[in-house]
């Protein structure tokens, strides 16, 4: 492997406007004025530009090769074909005989040019640009070809100047083959043993947030000779430039981790050089250069647009049931059955109101889709229930279950034009209440993940904003299906009882699940956001409730009293709302302990898994060891992470297949946001928790295994047994190798 020229130094350059210039100090070697025939040799204060020839002779039929070389004082450096954060790169403008044409600049490896906080890419010392020329086969033995070469480029060190000039090469042509130019010999010979070479390995590329992950399937390099690995793209704007690059080398393959960078538009395949430095012996080091293409990863595992828009649709019926959501349907739904006892209900009149109601589901599954979208393409990670991750976000829709569990309970009621909370809206005010019911569901439903929601999300969100959004729609429509139906068929409605007095009791009962998610919300909270939080949470529930008491007090008082009222009530509002504030400024504990706390720390007074925290180097760590890994990703606020939590993972079952699998277990907190997380969950294409992943030993050839979003007993002992087996047949050889031991 060939040793790149010239040595990095730093710098500050802007890129300039090289056309059209008309600048000093730019005398050809010799004295040569500037409007007499220019030759192969332009000096200027900094660079010596040649344009040199790797024969004296030309063949007709063949390719030639010439090399532009740049010689730079020291100190100052001129640009590859991406410049980096800053520069711009050398250009040749050609004018040739009829039947010629030249090719493109082969670029050699550049160097990394720090400049404070910023790197550019480019070289310093000496710069050799080869380039090849076609020579017709029409050309003709003992004529001259004269090739004219116009060179444009930046040379910076702490300032940056353009530079021009005109090169000449005059070639006889010649039926015998080419002659060597020795003089020139050695530097196409030092150039081409640095040329990039086509990489021999696949590699995929992915986006996650503001990372930027290059996997390289370099099978067989050893982790302990290599001394540096980089990947130069070719696309500006692909990588933060200045960012470091992780290296991470297994015996299959290699990964560099590094910042994204603002590019301009969509990327399909990320071209580039990867530029591999490896110790040898005594001492030296070799580097190489790989030209490779990588294509964008597929979101693993993989589904169909069919499949996501089915899991979609299954999980927005799911989503139905969850206690945020089916207390405001379930009240929705008396409001269905009062039309249709009444008889106003019947036929189109009851159809229209449950084509309102899905519309608004939907037009807010649009809203909801646009702006993941948004925050995707900002550079930030996104996926259902992202905003939980935010302490501020979850205790305002603390607060909204609140408001929502008072009015359930009677103790006022929300006239207008509101979401149609109890369902008089629906009844006086036509179909706009039905429209806002179905907003209001939407957002009740945010805090809630229903299963097959996470698979289908995430690949929603790696894909084109249309087929994103048709699959967020999915989504609505199955949260809207079961009272559309409802509406479509009025003799369902008429087995609901008559509308009585107990459809008041039920409305007051139904206030105890909103009530019931306040306190979970509020205990997310805890978590995310320390004690602090947690007080000034329940001190603003309580002081909602006082306003909610006070305003309906006020309607009843003595107009001299009215005002005094009114305003105390909006003081406790804005009071409730200042609280706010411990949410912003509070700190979750050191070791946020999840649902499964007990288990978390070990005890042996709750039976289950006892989970250590989830972190990259740790499970490299366990699968070197020989272990397999079994990774729960899980969050507070997700209600099907917990189900599964309390429901199988705390089973003794359970807890004896990982024992006897000799199975490390880790779990990743995703209650507040994590970037390692979340791209961890990216590798699977899930944009959400829960995601449940069984990892072999470090060089078995068997894939992560996936569990179902929701698990069994049976189901989850069974892939463990499973993974644990094809351990043992994966060490069963190693073991008959080993010399027996003494006796």
């Amino acid at each position: 492997m060939g040793q790149a020229v010239g040595q990095a130094v730093a710098q500050t350059s802007q890129p300039g406007t090289l056309r059209g210039l008309d600048l000093p100090g730019l005398t050809p070697l010799g004295g040569v004025q500037q409007d007499a025939p220019a030759d192969s040799v332009f000096r200027t204060k900094h660079v010596t530009a040649e344009l040199l020839s790797e024969h004296v002779t030309l063949r007709p039929g063949t390719t030639a090769w010439v090399a532009l070389v740049f010689r730079i004082i020291p100190k100052w450096h001129t640009y590859w074909r991406n410049a980096g954060d800053s520069g711009e790169a050398t250009r040749i403008d050609w004018d040739l005989p009829k039947g010629y044409a030249a090719g493109g600049i082969v670029w050699l490896p550049p160097k990394r040019i720090p400049v404070g906080p910023l790197v550019n890419y480019g070289y310093s010392g000496e710069a050799i640009h080869m380039v090849p020329i076609s020579v017709p086969k029409d050309a003709r033995p003992g004529e001259t070809a004269t090739l004219n070469a116009s060179v444009s480029w930046l040379v910076c060190e702490e300032v940056c100047i353009p530079e021009v000039g005109v090169l000449t090469l005059d070639l006889p042509v010649a039926g015998d083959p080419p002659i060597a130019d020795f003089r020139a010999g050695p530097i196409f010979e030092k150039a081409r043993a640095a040329l990039p070479k086509p990489s021999p390995w696949t590699a995929e590329y992915r986006f996650d947030g503001k990372g930027f992950r290059l996997d390289v399937a370099a099978a067989g390099l050893k982790r302990g000779v290599i001394e540096d690995v980089w990947f130069y793209p070719y696309g500006h704007g692909v990588v933060k430039y200045a960012a470091p690059q992780k290296l991470t080398v297994t015996d299959r393959s290699l990964t560099l981790e590094t910042q994204r960078g603002k590019a301009a538009k969509p990327i399909t395949d990320v071209g580039g050089l990867l530029v591999v430095k490896e110790r040898l012996g005594d001492g030296m080091v070799a580097t190489q250069a790989f030209r490779l293409t990588a294509t964008k990863a597929a979101a693993a595992p993989l589904i169909g647009f069919w499949e996501a828009v089915l899991l979609a649709l299954l999980g927005g019926l799911i989503l139905n049931l969850m206690p945020c959501v089916l207390p405001v349907l379930a009240v929705k739904g008396l409001s269905f059955a009062r039309h249709a006892n009444s008889g106003r209900g019947e036929g189109r009149g009851m159809a229209r109101h449950g084509a309102a109601y899905t519309a608004g589901v939907l037009a807010s599954f649009a809203v909801v889709g646009a702006v993941l979208l948004a925050v995707r393409s900002a550079g930030a990670a996104a996926g259902w229930g992202f905003q939980l991750q935010e302490p501020v976000f979850v205790l305002l829709m603390a607060y909204l279950m609140v408001l929502i569990g008072l009015n359930f309970a009677g103790l006022f009621e929300i006239g207008g034009r509101f979401a149609g909370i109890g369902g008089a809206l629906a009844g006086r005010s036509g179909f706009s209440g039905s429209f806002f019911t179905g907003v209001l569901a939407v957002i009740v439903a945010t805090p809630c993940t229903a299963p097959f929601m996470g698979a289908a999300v995430g690949f929603a969100l790696g894909q084109t904003a249309a087929v994103a959004m048709a699959v967020m729609l999915a989504l609505g429509f199955g949260l809207a299906l079961p009272f559309l139906l409802l509406s479509l068929s009025p003799a369902l409605l008429r087995l609901i009882p008559k509308p009585g007095p107990w459809m008041v009791r039920f409305k007051q009962f139904l206030a105890f699940p909103m009530f019931a998610t306040a306190a979970w919300l509020i205990w997310v909270l805890s978590l995310q956001a320390g004690d602090a939080a947690l007080l000034g949470a329940l001190a603003g529930a309580v002081l909602i409730a006082f306003a909610v008491w006070l305003w309906q007090a006020s309607a009843g008082a003595a107009p001299r009293w009215r005002p005094a009222g009114i305003g105390l009530a909006a003081a406790a509002i804005v009071a409730a709302l200042a609280m706010v504030r411990f949410a912003e400024s509070g700190a979750p504990v050191a070791e946020t302990p999840g649902p499964n706390a007990a288990a978390d720390s070990g005890g042996a007074a709750v039976t289950g898994i006892a989970w250590q925290p989830f972190s990259e180097a740790r499970l490299a760590a366990l699968r070197a060891q020989g272990r397999p890994v079994f990774i729960n990703f899980t969050a507070a606020w997700c209600i099907t992470c917990i189900a599964n939590e309390q429901v199988v993972l705390r089973l003794e079952s359970v807890r004896k297949a990982v024992d006897s699998a000799r199975m490390a277990t880790l779990k990743g907190d995703w209650t507040r946001r994590d970037p390692v997380i979340t791209e961890h969950l990216a590798k699977f294409g899930r944009s959400g928790v829960p995601l449940y992943v069984i990892y072999p030993p470090e060089g078995s050839p068997k894939e992560p295994m996936v569990l179902p979003q929701i698990l069994t007993e049976g189901g989850t002992v069974a892939a463990i047994r499973s993974m644990a087996a094809e351990t043992r047949r994966a060490e069963g050889p190693r073991d008959r190798a080993a010399p027996p031991e003494p006796r």
